[in-house]
C-alpha cells in the first residue's frame, strides 16, 4: 500500500487536527501506533510542523470524515494519475553525505565476512563503485592502514533483509555453479534467521567414547567413591613408615 509523503509531519497534522483513532492514523502514514500515541503526548516528532495531506491532494476530506464515524475504516490514500507507470529509480544507492565516509569500512568487512558477495552486489548494497571495492579486495585503497572492517547494518548502510538477500543469492549461486562448500562456508553464507536455526556443533568428539576405545574408561568407571575418600591415596603417596629414614642413609 503506497504511503504519503512526509509521513512523520503528516501524522502531526492528523493528530491535532482530527478525531481518528490512532491506528487510522498509524495505517494511513505506515508508522506503528505507539509512535502516533506519542506524538499525541507530545513525546515524539517534537517541533514536527504538520503537513496537511489534505491541502497537497494526498487526502479527500470525506475519507476523514469517514474515518471519525466510523473507527474501523481504514484512510485510502488519493489516487494521482501523475504517479501511473512511474518506474523506481535505476541505480546505486544513495548514501547522505555523512555516512559516505563509512563506506570504505562497511566494503572491508563483507570482503572479509563475505567474500563470495560479487562486487555488483557489494556496490548495490552500501552505494559505491567497483573500482573501490577492488581496491579494497586487492588492499591497494590509499587508506587501506587505517580502515577498520564495521558492519554495514551497524552504520545504517543497509538493512539486514538486503544483507541476507544478498547472501541467499550468493549460495543459490555457489549451489548452481556446483562449489563445494565446508561446514563452515555454509553457515556462513546463509541467512542469520537460518544460521540462528541451525543446531549447535559440537566442539569436541564424545571423550567417553574414545576413552573407551583404548579401554581406560572401564577401569574409571569401576573405581567407586570410597576410592578417592583418602586424599593419600588419591595422589597415590606412600605411607609414612615406607619413607626411607635420612639417619640411616
Amino acid at each position: 500500500m503506497a504511503k504519503p509523503i512526509m509521513a512523520r509531519a503528516t501524522a502531526v497534522w492528523l493528530v491535532d487536527n482530527t478525531t481518528l483513532t490512532f491506528k487510522q492514523i498509524a495505517d494511513f502514514v505506515g508508522m506503528h501506533e505507539l509512535e502516533i500515541q506519542g506524538i499525541a503526548d507530545g513525546d515524539v516528532a517534537v517541533g514536527v510542523k504538520g503537513f496537511d495531506p489534505v491541502g497537497n491532494n494526498q487526502l479527500d476530506a470525506a475519507e476523514i470524515e469517514k474515518g471519525e464515524a466510523n473507527p474501523l475504516h481504514k484512510l485510502k490514500l488519493k489516487f494521482n494519475p501523475a504517479a501511473v507507470g512511474e518506474e523506481k529509480r535505476r541505480g546505486p544507492r544513495y548514501t547522505p553525505l555523512s555516512k559516505r565516509q563509512d563506506r570504505p569500512a562497511s566494503i572491508l568487512w563483507l570482503v572479509k565476512f563475505h567474500p563470495e558477495l560479487s562486487d555488483a552486489q557489494v556496490a548495490k548494497l552500501i552505494g559505491t563503485t567497483k573500482p573501490t571495492i577492488q581496491a579494497i579486495r586487492e588492499r591497494t585503497h590509499w587508506n587501506i592502514a587505517n580502515i577498520t572492517p564495521i558492519d554495514p547494518v551497524a552504520l545504517g548502510l543497509c538493512k539486514q533483509s538486503e544483507l541476507d538477500q544478498a547472501v541467499q543469492k550468493a549460495v543459490a549461486k555457489k549451489s548452481a555453479d556446483g562449489t563445494v562448500m565446508t561446514d563452515d562456508e555454509r553457515r556462513k553464507l546463509v541467512s542469520t534467521e537460518q544460521s540462528l536455526g541451525m543446531p549447535a556443533e559440537p566442539k569436541i568428539d564424545d571423550s567417553i567414547s574414545g576413552l573407551d576405545a583404548f579401554g581406560i574408561a572401564d577401569d574409571e568407571d569401576q573405581k567407586s567413591d570410597q576410592d578417592y575418600l583418602d586424599a593419600d591415596s588419591f595422589f597415590n603417596l606412600p605411607d609414612s613408615d615406607d619413607q626411607p629414614d635420612l639417619d640411616d642413609r
